[in-house]
């Protein structure tokens, strides 16, 4: 919670929907700590402001700082902008298609769907979040925990899939029709201003 109020309401309405409902119930809409009215009408500096983007995007993923910058390189070696190519590869991630297929609320839920090896991806088990997926994979729940599948049904009728994925809420299947656009990811942070920050 306080990480989101950190970083601004945006960022809580779209991280976390477990998150985004406690944040408007508290309505604290200025940063945490005795200071935080006076700082949050502070000017950032450009640093500053490249920073608190990738800042964002770490806390949006639950990524560490390590990890980031991976992404960040295997980014820069890749054909076309390095931004889009940054970000796609960052929504590949198999805990982050859990997160937008509805089956889980935040991404550290998504995550421990797929470390617990609950899922399967074109029907061969996957223990890893950072798996990689391609156009065309079929990923499907494969527990015999029948309380956690009856939960994860319920989630996937109550959120909203996003376009580039076909989701079943009663069989519990996604199938990743193609590689999202810019227009399909919703994300409360600039990528450019990341690149900015890493290319420095």
């Amino acid at each position: 919670m306080k990480r989101a109020r950190r970083l601004g309401e945006s960022f809580a309405l779209g991280s976390d929907r477990s998150v985004a409902a406690k944040y408007v119930k508290l309505h604290r809409k200025q940063p945490p700590g005795m200071h935080g009215k006076k700082a949050g009408f502070a000017r950032l500096t450009s640093y500053a402001q490249q920073l608190r983007e990738k800042q964002k995007a770490r806390a949006f993923y639950h990524l560490t700082e390590k990890q980031l910058r991976r992404y960040y390189r295997q980014a820069s070696r890749e054909h076309g902008s390095t931004d889009i190519t940054l970000l796609t590869a960052l929504e590949r991630r198999l805990d982050n298609v859990i997160y937008r297929a509805g089956w889980a609320n935040s991404h550290p839920a998504a995550r421990q769907l797929v470390s617990h090896a609950h899922l399967t991806v074109n029907g061969r088990r996957v223990k890893s979040p950072s798996f990689q997926v391609k156009p065309g994979d079929a990923i499907a729940f494969a527990s015999l925990h029948q309380a956690l599948k009856e939960q994860l049904q319920e989630l996937a009728k109550a959120n909203k899939p996003t376009s580039w994925l076909k989701v079943d809420p009663a069989e519990l299947t996604i199938q990743v029709l193609s590689l999202p656009t810019r227009e399909e990811i919703e994300a409360p942070f600039n990528e450019k201003i990341i690149i900015e920050f890493y290319s420095r």
